[in-house]
């Protein structure tokens, strides 16, 4: 197996696993990145970190749980997703996906399909797992069993993490990518103004149903305010979902009761029942803080009307792990300050923008859903544009700017 580099400030000749154990003084040393959260915006920003740095950057990313590991996620990866993947990276797919089925409550049912694959569908824990294992392959050294419970930083001296178990890790930079309840965020001052409450579960199907549902998810438009459910088909089970505003947890939980009956899975036992909170940043919310940037849902990047998060954790995680390398070797203070900025900048020129086109829609859904379902079940321009930025071909942001039906169609599902 190779070795990856060890640290400055430990002995020559000391070489560290790939994955490391907890009590082998693995984190001594000043490190010039280190990661805190190993999902997709983690694992992203290390590789990039240790792409961008070259063989000279000494990477580590930590997290508290060795992969692979279930995360409540539809696992649905969009164009962008896959365009923001680090190279040679292949998909674990479960499905590909051709056809969309829309429902309003369960009713006005009407599927969509295109020749060209919309999106494909992953397991998050195969998806996790292969990420952490491209970061590894650049470079970065991959240390699990580790919570972090503080943080410290000094312009000259650079940050020092505290660890739950009282050790201390020193670095140069680092990039917080441990989820919107994590320490890192809430050191930078990581404000949200939208949560909603998700809830899934894994209902493994006989192959007769799983070939109904193979190349197809159906999208259904709820009765809460700004809710929707989903059924993603990944082979031999199916990953069914709901998800709406924080603090109906009774309401939330029955839709998701009464929609697995109506699809007519009651009878089958889920594998996993979970759930999970999704938080968006408020617009003005930072982004960094002297040497600590922060990615994906640490950072509350998520786009508000889907909740998509998995593509703008790769892309958040890709441009801090290069904003990192760079700030990593800051000559003073003031340099240190023009590459945070220039990631706090590059974040909101584009993942900024295609999240305030989000909350527009998001706003004019919660207003009105059924106008949402007879643009997606009738007309083409509505369907075309979804099409396009599943597919990777356009954003929201992009459809905005333009000047063809995606604007317009934006433009009437968002008039007041």
């Amino acid at each position: 197996m190779t070795q990856n580099p060890a640290p400055s400030g430990t002995p020559s000749g000391v070489q560290f696993p790939a994955t490391a154990d907890d009590d082998a003084g693995e984190l001594d040393g000043l490190w010039d990145v280190v990661v805190v959260g190993a999902g997709p915006a983690g694992s992203s920003a290390a590789h990039a970190a240790a792409a961008t740095g070259g063989d000279g950057l000494r990477v580590l990313l930590l997290d508290k749980a060795a992969p692979p590991r279930y995360k409540t996620c539809g696992g649905g990866i969009i164009g962008p997703s896959r365009d923001a993947l680090p190279p040679g990276f292949q998909l674990p797919l479960k499905d590909r996906v051709h056809a969309i089925t829309f429902t309003l409550d369960g009713r006005l049912q009407r599927t969509r399909r295109s020749k060209r694959m919309l999106f494909g569908l992953v397991n998050r824990d195969e998806f996790d797992q292969r990420l952490v294992q491209h970061a590894e392959k650049a470079g970065a050294v991959l240390v699990t069993g580790v919570t972090v419970t503080g943080v410290q930083q000094n312009d000259e001296e650079g940050v020092t993490l505290t660890t739950q178990d009282g050790r201390t890790v020193r670095a140069r930079c680092v990039v917080g990518a441990d989820g919107s309840a994590g320490r890192i965020g809430a050191h930078v001052g990581v404000a949200f103004d939208q949560v909603d409450l998700g809830l899934e579960a894994e209902i493994p199907v006989p192959p007769s149903v799983a070939k109904d549902w193979e190349g197809r998810v159906l999208l259904d438009w709820g009765s809460l305010t700004g809710s929707y459910g989903w059924v993603f088909p990944k082979g031999d089970s199916l990953t069914v979902g709901v998800i709406a505003a924080r603090g109906q947890g009774a309401e939330t939980r029955a839709y998701l009761k009464e929609f697995i009956s109506r699809l007519g899975l009651s009878g089958f036992k889920p594998s996993i029942e979970s759930g999970h909170l999704t938080r968006c940043r408020a617009d003005d919310s930072p982004l960094a803080k002297g040497r600590v940037l922060v990615a994906g849902d640490a950072a509350g990047l998520l786009e508000p009307w889907t909740r998509e998060g998995i593509s703008y954790a790769l892309r958040s995680g890709r441009l801090a792990g290069e904003s990192a390398a760079r700030l990593s070797q800051a000559a003073d203070a003031t340099d240190v300050r023009r590459q945070a900025l220039n990631y706090s900048f590059a974040i909101k020129a584009d993942l900024g923008v295609e999240m305030r086109i989000g909350r527009k829609l998001m706003t004019a859904f919660e207003r009105r859903p059924r106008a949402f379902h007879v643009a997606a079940i009738a007309l083409r321009p509505a369907w075309r544009a979804f099409a396009r930025v599943t597919q990777g071909h356009t954003t929201f942001a992009g459809l905005a700017r333009s000047h063809g039906l995606g604007r317009q169609t934006i433009d009437l599902l968002t008039r007041s």
